[in-house]
């Protein structure tokens, strides 16, 4: 199935693109998900422990089902005043 991947801050700087299509199998996660865009960018493996996800543009948990044509924002930690 095909899915949007939104990428903000450094990820986007890590990746080097804000946005995304992505084929992924059926029944994944955004887990799942940030697990295959790990293989294509291992910089993102610093990250995986503060990242936030959203689903559609509702704050959602990395073991959330995905389903065809959703778009999915991985949010870096933020920092700052």
């Amino acid at each position: 199935m095909r899915v949007t991947v939104c990428l903000f801050a450094r990820l986007r700087d890590t990746t080097g693109s804000s946005t995304m299509v992505c084929n992924i199998p059926d029944n994944s996660t955004a887990h799942g998900l940030w697990n295959e865009l790990e293989l294509k960018f291992p910089a993102l493996s610093a990250y995986t422990d503060t990242v936030s996800t959203a689903v559609n543009e509702e704050y959602s948990r990395m073991d959330s089902k995905l389903s065809e044509g959703d778009e999915i924002a991985f949010l870096p930690p933020v920092s700052g005043g």
